[in-house]
């Protein structure tokens, strides 16, 4: 049963506990020297806030590099899938990551935390495209305030669950009995009992998704690429957000080539007060939010640019606050 559907672009509707969700797909061309664009290609644009697509793609909050120079956060988390190209993190903790293709990288702002997400133009020579899901994902009350922290899930170690004509790649959850539930530890995802499954579905003509009922959560599944389809029956068209009754199975079926994110979790059940990028129960806390940024920066920011990329090459990597390095095996 479907309770509604949603035409979609780059901003999608959610429901509890998830805040937000962006789906991302720029082509940018090849980078300059700087890892940015040339010039030739700001005319027309709204520098600093380049949120309109021109050419296949937006410029976001950057000067030359695409992306989000330094920007605090509190109280929530974000989920950050990047199917291809690259993205880079820097944050007042003092650690910093390059990844994509595959990757993600799971950050539970917590108390408090400063960051950046530049997409560097790594290729000089060839298109950059970049395509990532970032997803927003809320904190009860006892964990809006644990210590920041962040965890990269390398692409080679998420699940991906092949059957005739169905490809799901299990970000977080449980689908086909293999369970992934390698959220940071304080995450609502941490808990299995809380059901916070995030698939990334693909069909081929024919294919057929079936997942199966629950009660006491929230189920929302977003079509962003391919042929129609139907679900439980009922047509879709289009690039969708489908709002479904997760107490009644669901069968998903593709009549041509498919996409789709699924979301799922149990609701956190308490007020959310929200200011931009700070979530918190109350608007009292809010406040009380605004006046902690202004006396600690969140630690303020150790790089030495406010859009901090990692230099060339293509090679992925965590650094963690402790100074531990982590590559993908």
């Amino acid at each position: 049963m479907i309770k509604s559907t949603t035409p979609i672009d780059l901003h999608w509707p959610t429901q509890e506990p998830f805040l937000f969700c962006a789906h991302h797909l720029d082509r940018y061309p090849a980078g300059n020297a700087n890892l940015g664009l040339d010039k030739k290609h700001f005319a027309g644009r709204e520098m600093g806030s380049d949120f309109e697509e021109k050419d296949g793609f937006r410029i976001y909050h950057g000067a030359e590099i695409p992306g989000f120079p330094v920007h605090p956060h509190r109280g929530f988390e974000t989920i950050t899938i990047v199917r291809r190209g690259y993205a880079d993190h820097a944050d007042s903790l003092g650690a910093a990551g390059r990844y994509g293709e595959g990757d993600v990288q799971w950050m539970t702002a917590g108390s408090g935390v400063q960051h950046s997400e530049m997409f560097p133009l790594l290729h000089k020579d060839k298109e950059n495209t970049l395509e990532l899901f970032q997803i927003w994902l809320n904190l009860p009350k006892k964990n809006k305030m644990v210590p920041a922290d962040f965890k990269m899930l390398w692409s080679e170690k998420i699940p991906r669950i092949k059957t005739d004509k169905c490809e799901v790649t299990l970000v977080s959850g449980e689908y086909e009995g293999k369970r992934y539930f390698e959220a940071p530890k304080n995450s609502w995802a941490a808990d299995p009992g809380n059901n916070v499954n995030i698939l990334l579905v693909k069909l081929q003509a024919g294919g057929e998704f079936k997942f199966a009922a629950k009660s006491g959560v929230n189920r929302s599944l977003y079509f962003f690429e391919g042929s129609g389809a139907t679900v439980n029956g009922e047509a879709i068209q289009g690039k969708k957000a489908v709002m479904v009754e997760p107490s009644i199975a669901l069968t998903v079926k593709a009549a041509g080539t498919l996409e789709f994110v699924l979301l799922e979790a149990k609701p956190i059940g308490e007020p959310v007060a929200q200011h931009g990028p700070f979530v918190m129960n109350t608007r009292e806390e809010i406040a009380q939010t605004f006046n902690d940024y202004q006396k600690t920066q969140f630690g303020g920011w150790k790089w030495n640019r406010q859009d901090m990329i990692h230099g060339p090459g293509t090679e992925r990597f965590a650094k963690y606050p402790d100074g531990r390095v982590e590559k993908p095996v």
